[in-house]
């Protein structure tokens, strides 16, 4: 393990960052440098000084909307760099003031005693990946949200239709409405074509996925798990773009909290009580989870299309998926069997889902060259 002479917090904005130091020394001082300019060349100028101040440098900052271009500037020059978890800083009770000074002097502070808690930095080609997949997810809150808009929209009008929604029945329907004021039938036609809008940009963004996953790394994570009843193209490069390596994560109990997949609890003294889910960490693979984990509410099968998507995958998948499918609904009935809501039961079952999707991913996740 290497000995650092100094650590470095740095408070990172659009703008500037706040630059603080720590001695090695346990207590050492803890120092304000200065602001600086958030650009390469700031940030170089200030490493160069402060190598050939302390030496050996360790440094650190808050994950936030400017990224990890600091981290890979820092990597390039050889420097030590890790991020921190935001929503894991620990946090001293009653402290009410907080400004840029104080937050770069905490991060130095906590670095030194290795209080801290950090993330994964994909690279970059696997951070591209996320921004689509987190593009597509956009699109479809915007799909949600048209459809909710026509919705509301019509039960303002008292306006229902038996059957399924959405299908070309119901949009047909849909189009058909007459309104006592051609204001109402222009405004109902406006919320259709934003939908149908969204709708196309949800289609476009996920064949862009389609086309860029051959190219990426995790090509094989992304085929294996969809053997898996439940889980598409989408919700299988989600989890791959979301999580990164799964093998960071020792047992599929680690990843299932770090998922939010796990019961809190409240225990104190002799007294014990579980509580719903932590709802930590990542709430977009959460959520895919989850939806995944509604279609094993119906008994084991493998049908039509199951079958001609489980063609390409060797006997070994097929097995494990087969074991699933066969656990998941045992669990799911039992569940409901008890009187517990579907929704409880589909969160249950997509944390028992999770353990199968890491053990596949374990075992098809690219080695490192």
């Amino acid at each position: 393990m290497e000995s650092y002479q100094a650590f470095v917090g740095l408070d990172v904005h659009k703008d500037g960052i706040t630059v603080a130091v720590k001695d090695a020394g346990r207590d050492g001082e803890i120092r304000k440098v200065g602001a600086i300019d958030n650009t390469p060349d700031a940030v170089a100028r200030l490493v160069r000084k402060l190598v050939h101040r302390h030496g050996s440098i360790e440094v650190t900052y808050e994950a936030g909307p400017c990224g990890y271009g600091i981290y890979r500037q820092l990597a390039e020059m050889g420097i030590a760099c890790k991020v921190v978890a935001p929503s894991h800083t620990p946090k001293r009770p009653g402290d009410r003031v907080k400004n840029d000074t104080r937050d770069a002097m905490m991060l130095a502070r906590l670095l030194r005693s290795g209080e801290l808690t950090f993330v994964w930095v994909p690279d970059a080609t696997h951070e591209a990946m996320r921004d689509l997949v987190r593009a597509r997810q956009v699109a479809s809150q915007d799909v949600r949200a048209g459809r909710s808009l026509i919705r509301m929209f019509l039960l303002k009008h008292g306006l229902r239709r038996a059957g399924k929604v959405w299908t070309l029945k119901y949009r047909s329907w849909l189009g058909a409405l007459a309104f006592e004021h051609p204001a109402q039938k222009l405004a109902l036609q406006s919320y259709i074509n934003r939908l149908e809008h969204a709708e196309a940009r949800k289609s476009e963004v996920e064949q862009q996925i389609a086309d860029l996953v051959p190219s990426w790394a995790l090509a094989p994570v992304v085929h294996a798990l969809q053997v898996f009843k439940g889980v598409g193209l989408v919700v299988a490069v989600t989890l791959a773009a979301e999580i990164g390596d799964f093998s960071r994560f020792a047992t599929p109990r680690k990843l299932m909290a770090y998922l939010g997949l796990v019961p809190g609890e409240h225990s104190s003294g002799g007294k014990f009580r579980s509580g719903g889910i932590t709802k930590a960490g990542n709430t977009i693979a959460r959520a895919m989870l989850v939806e995944a984990a509604w279609a094993y509410r119906w008994p084991p099968k493998v049908g039509a299309m199951l079958l001609r998507k489980r063609e390409p995958y060797a006997q070994e998948l097929k097995d494990v998926a087969w074991k699933a499918q066969v656990r998941l609904n045992r669990r799911f009935r039992r569940l409901e069997g008890r009187g517990k809501r579907s929704n409880v039961a589909a969160t249950a079952v997509a944390r028992e889902l999770v353990g199968f999707i890491w053990a596949i991913a374990i075992r098809t996740t690219p080695k490192p060259a």
